[in-house]
């Protein structure tokens, strides 16, 4: 009994142990977008209150659309968005993090940190991050089209 008890113990703890992990988790979010085609930007709409341009993973239009990233939070406790990149911003055009009035955060910048300093360069930043006002454990991973432009980020992060 007490061996079945440890066994059942050691299971729930490696089921559990990656659950808040943003590196593990970013690379599920990935996956996802990655099934659904190669990413593309096709045109601009409407992003709360900026004009963005519009990202596809193969025929899914990803700008203001919140399935994916809702289905990230559900199974794993974490927040993400997508950002798409506009000039020299990113630009959040699907996301469950909440701004201070409690809506979604469509249409806010990423802020120019640690995150928008790799993302730029293509690269991926783990760490502490403030995400409208609020800390997070954090991965941001940049992604690109077929050209190799960085066109926009994936992001997890998990509240501390």
């Amino acid at each position: 009994m007490k061996t079945t008890i440890m066994f059942l113990a050691t299971l729930l703890f490696m089921a559990t142990a990656g659950a808040d992990d943003p590196r593990k988790t970013v690379d599920e979010l990935k996956m996802i977008f990655v099934k659904m085609g190669e990413p593309r930007i096709e045109g601009v709409e409407k992003s709360g209150d900026i004009i963005a341009p519009v990202i596809y993973f193969g025929k899914h239009k990803i700008n203001n659309s919140f399935t994916v990233v809702d289905k990230i939070k559900k199974t794993s406790g974490a927040y993400s968005t997508v950002f798409v990149k506009d000039g020299n911003e990113f630009i959040r055009i699907s996301t469950n993090v909440l701004t201070p009035r409690g809506v979604r955060g469509v249409g806010t910048k990423l802020a120019h940190n640690q995150a928008y300093s790799a993302a730029i360069k293509g690269e991926v930043y783990c760490g502490e991050i403030d995400i409208l006002g609020n800390s997070f454990y954090t991965c941001y991973d940049p992604f690109k089209d077929k050209t190799g432009k960085v066109i926009g980020i994936y992001l997890i992060g998990f509240k501390k």
